[in-house]
This record gives structure tokens, C-alpha cells and sequence, in this order.
């Protein structure tokens, strides 16, 4: 069995992330194995809060060169999670 800390590794940061931070919906990158269910039971562990809907997408690792040896980047997940209007937002996103 996973762990919730296994599951969820970071939040993603950036403008478009923090835009919708004001509409309840917070983006995670997660574990590449990990499905929506595991993703909302392991938010609703480690936060406390209540879990409307879990958007995930692959991301694809991006093609890198270095001189002639071309490699790829590590492929990830990313999840966007959505919360009721009754739930309490998350407080790591309301000091940024």
C-alpha cells in the first residue's frame, strides 16, 4: 500500500496555477502510477479538506541535446483538483 506523501510529490507553482487558486482548484505533480482516487484520498489525508473532481494529465519528458547526444527529459503526471465550496482552502498556496 502507498503512502499519501508517495503519492502527491509537489505542488506546481506558476501564474496559470495560482490564478485558479482562487476558484478552489490546486495543481499537484504526482506519481506516474497513481489514479484519481488515490490522488483524492491522499489530498483529503494530508490536508483535510473536501475533494469535488481530479483532473490528471501525462506529461510527456521534453527532447534535450547536449552537443550530439540527444536524450529526454522524465515524463510526469499532473494532477488539477478541484474543492467543494464548503471545504477550507489549502494554506501552502495562500502565502504565495
Amino acid at each position: 500500500m502507498k503512502l499519501a506523501y508517495d503519492i502527491i510529490l509537489k505542488p506546481v507553482i506558476s501564474e496559470r496555477s495560482m490564478d485558479e487558486a482562487q476558484n478552489k482548484k490546486y495543481t499537484f505533480k504526482v506519481a506516474v502510477d497513481a489514479n484519481k482516487t488515490e490522488v483524492k484520498h491522499a489530498l483529503e489525508e494530508i490536508f483535510g479538506i473536501e475533494v469535488k473532481k481530479v483532473n490528471i494529465m501525462n506529461v510527456k519528458g521534453k527532447v534535450k541535446r547536449m552537443g550530439k547526444n540527444v536524450g529526454r527529459t522524465a515524463a510526469s503526471k499532473k494532477a488539477i483538483v478541484t474543492l467543494t465550496p464548503k471545504s477550507k482552502e489549502i494554506e501552502f498556496f495562500q502565502g504565495l
